[in-house]
């Protein structure tokens, strides 16, 4: 993609991701702007626990974390995290499958094909890596995402349901 490089990182890159998350967080809510019952999150508390458990997932053997840099200045314009994992007895057939974690692309470049760029690269690195299944969780309101994943071949194949914990015995 002209004018934008990727490069690989690990646990090391974890605050180059702030601003990129955060611009991923403000897209969902624009796009499903809450569940009933459940309040909007504090988001400097939130980024606190994202940010360690994106550390977590890169300590894990082969995961990683893909950055798109503006050449233009190097800031990175998007991100694409990964996890690798040992084989699911519910769906894989291979030994080990990918699990895209997040992929985000900041406010005012969506829609550049940074996104498919990004899983681009993902391919590749997991082929390097011998893995050849991959899940993706994409919000169900988040028909931008939900196309762009099913462009590359993906489809819904799970569906989780959110909500708050009713008491039984109100009336």
């Amino acid at each position: 993609m002209p004018g934008v490089h990727i490069v690989r990182g690990g646990a090391e890159r974890v605050p180059d991701l702030e601003p990129l998350t955060r611009s991923l967080s403000r897209h969902h809510v624009r796009v499903d702007p809450g569940i009933p019952g459940i309040p909007p999150r504090d988001e400097d508390g939130w980024w606190a626990i994202r940010s360690d458990r994106y550390r977590e997932w890169l300590a894990e053997p082969d995961s990683f974390v893909l950055i798109a840099e503006d050449e233009g200045g190097g800031a990175p314009i998007g991100y694409a995290l990964v996890t690798i994992h040992g084989i699911d007895d519910s769906h894989v057939t291979g030994p080990r499958f990918a699990e895209l974690q997040s992929l985000a692309v900041l406010d005012g470049r969506r829609g550049e094909g940074l996104g498919t760029a990004l899983l681009h690269q993902v391919y590749r690195e997991l082929r390097a890596l011998g893995v050849f299944e991959m899940a993706i969780g994409v919000l169900v309101t988040n028909e931008p995402a939900q196309r762009l994943y099913e462009r590359e071949g993906f489809r819904p194949w799970l569906t989780i349901n959110l909500g708050k914990v009713p008491d039984p015995d109100a009336t």
